[in-house]
């Protein structure tokens, strides 16, 4: 273990100076969900590759419409349909003077047609007032022909999507660095991507360390407690965006926990570890990892140090196995390993995705408190707090203990009281890391 006392800063330098972004790879739109572009997306088709109509309706030809009014419609006869997904009017019929054709929604506009009437403006070719609805096509066929009553004017393009309205070819669809989301797939799908070269979401495997953990749902015993920690940090691996796997809790033992470990590592882009890195003479995390570096592999094993920071001191860091897999060794008490997770390994996670931005935002914040905090001199504080954004102030939630998990449930920041501070008077103005 290192006897130097690291700050906060060093040790994240030092993590984010040994992980290097995933290789690329190309996927399929459904599999790319939640990665992060390689390149540029450049549009080749047209977003939409036609002229299509906005509206069920009628196409026309603007000076047949011209002052058409309830009182006074204009009078055109229906020369057939144009539904979504055909190529327009039947055997190349184009739109005339005094005619109209039957339009839906996502269809193309026919040869000679300028806009599209809404069939609300419109009697629908029922002879009577203003029409609520189509008919289907399957019911009466016969509404493809006829005489249509229309009872208002339009403007060229009126209700027309115009072909490349939306993106042309040799657009930007998407930058190098976008993270593929719903929207995202919708956009590479419809202009015709089938598959898109990302960053892979990293395989990030949790496992807490502790004789005394039993998981959630089974009965506890004499000096027991739930399994906390795995859970809270498969969950926020999960939400920086990788793929997260939660071992079981592993005893105190240091060669289970070096078998379950190297067990893993055909899965893991990263492993997390959890408790067992303190002093005790059951810290087998320490016991298990400190000695797992190859002497013909420069620069693999673990290294333990303790950080100028509370909560969170006992921290462990380094590569393990033949590809040099990153392990993050993060104390026991539920606060400190959350925190330590937010810290350290959240924006590895994200170097490991390849994203320029690795943390979470920080605002500046007034202290609303009744009385001043006190932090240990020499020491990075992080304390749970609520941030109100439009007061422009954070409360702490909950006290500094680093077992105090219900607090931690409440807050929604942490509030950072630096290495040279002591005491944070009430109307202070700190920096915040907020976590939503």
């Amino acid at each position: 273990m290192s006897s130097t006392i690291w700050s906060v800063d060093e040790h994240l330098d030092d993590i984010l100076a040994t992980v290097r972004p995933l290789e690329p790879i190309e996927l399929q739109l459904p599999d790319a969900q939640g990665c992060v572009l390689v390149k540029d997306v450049v549009v080749e088709v047209a977003l939409p590759p036609f002229d299509n109509s906005s509206m069920d309706g009628y196409a026309v030809r603007i000076a047949d419409v011209e002052g058409a009014s309830e009182e006074f419609p204009a009078v055109l006869t229906v020369i057939g349909d144009v539904a979504a997904g055909s190529a327009g009017l039947a055997d190349g019929q184009v739109v005339g003077p005094g005619q109209a054709a039957r339009i839906m929604t996502g269809a193309p506009l026919p040869a000679g047609a300028e806009a599209v009437v809404p069939v609300e403006w419109t009697d629908g070719g029922t002879g009577e007032g203003p029409a609520a609805t189509m008919r289907a096509h399957s019911d009466a066929p016969e509404g493809a022909t006829g005489e249509v009553r229309v009872h208002r004017s339009v403007e060229a393009g009126a209700h027309v999507r115009e072909r490349g309205g939306d993106v042309k070819p040799g657009d930007l669809a998407l930058r190098a660095g976008s993270i593929v989301g719903p929207p995202q797939i919708g956009l590479l799908a419809a202009i015709g991507c089938a598959t898109v070269v990302v960053r892979p979401r990293p395989r990030v495997v949790v496992l807490s360390t502790g004789s005394e953990l039993v998981q959630p749902g089974e009965e506890l015993t004499g000096g027991q407690i739930y399994d906390s920690n795995s859970f809270a940090l498969t969950a926020a691996a999960r939400d920086a965006g990788a793929i997260a796997y939660r071992v079981g809790a592993v005893t105190d033992d240091a060669e289970t926990l070096r078998a379950t470990i190297e067990d893993q590592l055909i899965r893991a882009d990263v492993i997390v570890t959890t408790g067992g890195v303190s002093v005790g003479a059951y810290d087998v995390v320490k016991e298990a990892l400190s000695s797992v570096g190859d002497e013909d592999e420069p620069g693999s094993g673990i290294d333990f140090r303790k950080l100028a920071m509370q909560p969170g001191k006992p921290q462990g860091f380094g590569s393990i196995g033949p590809d040099h897999t990153p392990l993050l060794a993060l104390p026991g008490n539920p606060v400190s390993s959350y925190v330590s997770f937010e810290l350290f390994v959240r924006p590895a996670i994200r170097a490991l995705m390849g994203l320029p931005d690795l943390h979470r935002p920080t605002v500046r914040a007034v202290l609303s408190v009744d009385k001043a905090l006190t932090s240990p001199a020499g020491r990075r504080q992080f304390l749970r707090g609520m941030y109100d954004e439009e007061a422009g102030t954070v409360t702490p939630v909950g006290g500094s203990g680093s077992h105090l998990i219900a607090a931690l449930a409440q807050a929604d920041a942490l509030i950072v009281l630096p290495e040279g501070t002591t005491s944070a008077e009430p109307g202070t103005e700190t920096d915040v890391i907020l976590l939503r």
